[in-house]
């Protein structure tokens, strides 16, 4: 059944849907959770068969590019199931692009599997490449299993773009060594900057905060940027390295706002839409879908959101504070 496709009050098209699919996760990185997260109880969270609906009626309604995040998605139970059928869409064409966003400790196990069903293009997040600074920001992680996920999704024929957190007084010293990784084993790298939510505790996110234009400035000292257009259709803004050709992407909600072509929405595990990142508002989508098993409210209730879907948020590091800050976790909502 063909429905009207999803427009936003600003005219932008809905057509990328991020969804997380379980707020568990192998690794604690101190930017993203609490050492010792509370889960939710299994009953709050959609089951694999709910999600399947849910990201369903989204391509119905024009969504073109599915990224499934967490938590850590590879951890949730049967996961491969999810991903066998949701590629139906890739096979029908509905769907152009159905992508993973990971920490990389469980690629080793998966990255053949998603290969063979049309998966072409991960994203890895990876803040340093030195162990006992991995294992300090990760609380739990083992760099070594995250370089042999990364090494066995190249073999598999998927293209892994790297996603490095920019925190000062961390891995400023590693700008140059990334990049060169990154180089060697063919990889894109996106910089992205430190996001004021969640609990910010001891380690508040002002003194980890290093603006991308400082990481971009950096950079230019040694290598030639040069501006391009290329997007893959998310927040990412990309230069090219004249000297070794590679692709370095930005994401700044900070330093510069990328509201004004944003496409995206997100899903919840527990089935919330939030229309915006930097915003509280959302909408529940899981009280529609678990009350018939008909989509029709379930579509009624995704339109009414994507009407409210704001112009942009309100990040903001002044001098003296964090303006806009979430109260929930990155994890919660899935990046």
């Amino acid at each position: 059944m063909e429905h009207a496709p999803l427009i936003d009050p600003f005219a932008r098209p809905i057509t990328y849907l991020r969804v997380s699919v379980t707020d568990r996760c192998d690794f604690r990185c101190t930017y993203c959770m609490a050492e010792h997260m509370q889960f939710l109880p299994k009953k709050e969270l959609l089951s694999l068969e709910e999600l399947d609906r849910l990201c369903s009626a989204f391509v119905g309604l024009g969504v073109k590019k599915l990224r499934i995040t967490g938590g850590e998605p590879l951890v949730r139970r049967d996961i491969l199931t999810f991903f066998r059928r949701i590629s139906r869409h890739l096979d029908s064409g509905a769907l152009d692009e159905l992508t993973l966003t990971t920490n990389g400790s469980q690629l080793a196990r998966f990255a053949d599997d998603l290969a063979a069903l049309g998966m072409r293009r991960i994203n890895v997040s990876l803040d340093t490449l030195k162990p006992e600074k991995f294992a300090a920001i990760t609380r739990w992680g083992r760099l070594d299993q995250v370089l042999e996920g990364i090494a066995a999704a190249k073999r598999a024929g998927l293209r892994v773009k790297i996603n490095t957190v920019a925190l000062k007084g961390f891995n400023e010293d590693e700008l140059f060594d990334l990049i060169a990784w990154c180089e060697a084993e063919g990889h894109d790298l996106t910089f992205i900057e430190v996001m004021p939510m969640g609990d910010m505790g001891e380690e508040l996110r002002l003194d980890q905060y290093w603006p991308l234009s400082d990481v971009r400035k950096a950079m230019a000292e040694r290598f030639t940027l040069l501006e391009t257009e290329e997007t893959t259709g998310g927040p990412a803004r990309y230069v090219r390295l004249q000297e070794t050709g590679q692709r370095i992407g930005f994401i700044t909600p900070l330093t510069h706002n990328f509201c004004e072509s944003c496409n995206r929405v997100r899903v919840t595990c527990t089935g919330e839409l939030f229309m915006c990142l930097g915003q509280e508002d959302a909408a529940d989508l899981r009280a529609p879908l678990r009350a018939s098993a008909d989509d029709a409210a379930l579509i009624e209730a995704i339109r009414a959101a994507i009407a409210r879907k704001p112009r942009g948020h309100d990040f903001d590091y002044s001098r003296t504070g964090v303006a806009g800050q979430m109260s929930r976790h990155m994890s919660h909502t899935g990046g």
